[in-house]
């Protein structure tokens, strides 16, 4: 006698490409708010600027007819060159073009050598141990949650003593020494992610304290020295109270010579011209930050908040 097994068929399951996602459906409540959100914040941010840029288009007879958010009928570029050259700051007619000068003289070296300064020291204090290392990076850190405004008489009398206040030796001095906590932070929470084997294969190899920082360390820093240098010519060209204290008339920063081109005043206020020189101001920091921006992104993400 046989046996015939019967089984019972199962409906098989309805194929599905396979790697393909499931479709979502494009508007949904959270997509919505997002992208309100985004776009009230962007016209929080964008309204001053667009107020700025119109109001230094206009002739004086539409800036006295206090219509703000109007369009030039004839948009004036000229009041850019006016901002530039021939604006008068006190008795000079000079415009804010020698206060742009004075910012990049002042900026490039800064910049330079505060950032040469952190990465060192960031170096130092993460991988070459001393007995009062610990001490010395936490005074640096303090110093960076110190408010500046409470140093700066010391830094005036000191100057004073040694015979360079109100020169461009104070006003480059006091940005390289109020930019080192900052970047030493940086820069020593960045070294620290480094692999300590690759350090130690460094010194086997016969590779000195110098050595290893420009050949090793300083090359793989890359993504931090852009941060730095992202920070430092941002807040240096930004500066206004050190620029107005410690750099003196004949090399007062562009900001400083912003303001000293507001406050004169002869005859009628020419707010037309007052905003083309704020733009004109503003537009280093705005360039940096549009064509470095996702370099400053990557540089954080790359390890400027580990440690």
């Amino acid at each position: 006698m046989s046996t015939t097994a019967t089984s019972t068929a199962l409906p098989a399951a309805p194929a599905t490409p396979r790697g393909q996602r499931p479709r979502r459906p494009l508007v949904t409540p959270a997509r919505i708010g997002i992208y309100a959100f985004l776009l009230v914040t962007s016209a929080f941010f964008l309204l001053p600027l667009y107020v700025m840029v119109v109001t230094s288009l206009k002739s004086a007879d539409e800036v006295r007819q206090a219509v703000m958010f109007a369009w030039p009928s004839s948009p004036q570029f000229g009041n850019w060159a006016e901002a530039w050259s021939s604006a008068c700051i006190a008795l000079a007619c000079e415009g804010i073009q020698g206060g742009f000068w004075n910012s990049v003289r002042l900026v490039i070296p800064a910049t330079l050598l505060s950032v040469f300064l952190g990465a060192l020291n960031g170096y130092a204090l993460s991988f070459w141990r001393s007995r009062w290392g610990d001490i010395l990076f936490g005074i640096m850190l303090l110093g960076a949650f110190v408010p500046f405004q409470v140093m700066i008489y010391p830094l005036v009398a000191w100057f004073r003593l040694g015979g360079f206040y109100n020169t461009y030796w104070a006003i480059l001095l006091v940005h390289c020494i109020f930019g080192m906590p900052v970047l030493t932070l940086l820069f020593r929470n960045y070294y620290i992610s480094v692999p300590n084997e690759l350090f130690k294969a460094a010194r086997i190899d016969g590779g000195g304290f110098w050595r290893i920082f420009f050949q090793l360390m300083l090359p793989m820093g890359t993504p931090m020295l852009i941060v730095a240098t992202i920070l430092q010519v941002t807040g240096i060209w930004n500066d206004y109270l050190f620029g107005l204290i410690f750099a003196g008339k004949d090399n007062y920063p562009m900001t400083v010579q912003l303001n000293n081109l507001v406050n004169t005043t002869f005859g009628v206020r020419r707010y037309h011209i007052d905003m083309a020189a704020t733009i004109l101001t503003s537009l280093v920091p705005l360039a940096v930050y549009f064509f470095s921006g996702r370099w400053f992104v990557r540089g954080i993400a790359a390890g400027a908040v580990k440690g």
